[in-house]
């Protein structure tokens, strides 16, 4: 379950991926003001860091795919993957990274494909206790009998023009970053809808580590 708490944020997380996007081999020529689509969230099994997929569109009409994880203090090791840092009007100062370099955020992306999981339930927190919200976008993993989780040896990063690949274990994770409603999907990939996009779009794959 991913809580939700009521907040205002400051930068926004608009605001904040938009100014990180651009420095990115994927996000090239996508400019500065970048238009929110939908997001789904993961469950982190600690509780300790969210973890949210942002499906925003560029100027240049792409639309990319953007997970992030959120931590209530740096993480050591993490440097090269942080995003920036926001503002939680109720849980305070957020350190924000790339969620491809974060060994959270990559088990849930592994856990989800492999064995068929899906995106996280949300509940707003209330006055009253927990509300469900419906999510914005609908993720599922294909599920692969053929592959084995194995414990996190280290994360190997790269990025290209279209994805981002990360090593690690017996598994390679490879996260589409520019995304392609009319791409086939084939092979353990987690694939999501939302609203206007009633066909699943591939927002993930894994294969074993080669």
């Amino acid at each position: 379950m991913a809580v939700i708490h009521r907040a205002e944020l400051s930068p926004s997380k608009i605001e904040l991926v938009s100014g990180w996007v651009g420095s990115r081999p994927w996000g090239r020529g996508a400019g500065a003001d970048l238009q929110r689509v939908a997001a789904y969230r993961f469950d982190d099994p600690d509780g300790e860091v969210g973890i949210e997929a942002h499906l925003v569109r560029g100027a240049d009409g792409r639309l990319l795919h953007v997970p992030l994880t959120y931590r209530g203090a740096p993480a050591p090791g993490q440097e090269a993957h942080l995003v920036g840092t926001l503002q939680h009007s109720v849980l305070g100062r957020r350190w924000v990274y790339d969620a491809c370099g974060d060994p959270v955020a990559v088990a849930a992306y592994l856990r989800a494909v492999v064995e068929g999981g899906t995106g996280a339930e949300e509940q707003v927190v209330t006055d009253d206790g927990f509300a469900p919200r419906a999510t914005d976008a609908a993720v599922v993993g294909s599920g692969a009998p053929g592959l084995h989780l194995g414990p996190l040896d280290g994360l190997s990063v790269s990025d290209s023009g279209n994805a981002t690949t990360v090593r690690t274990g017996p598994l390679t994770l490879l996260v589409h970053r520019v995304l392609d409603p009319a791409a086939e999907a084939a092979g353990a990939v987690l694939t999501g809808t939302w609203a206007g996009q009633a066909a699943p779009v591939v927002l993930a794959t894994v294969q074993p580590l080669t």
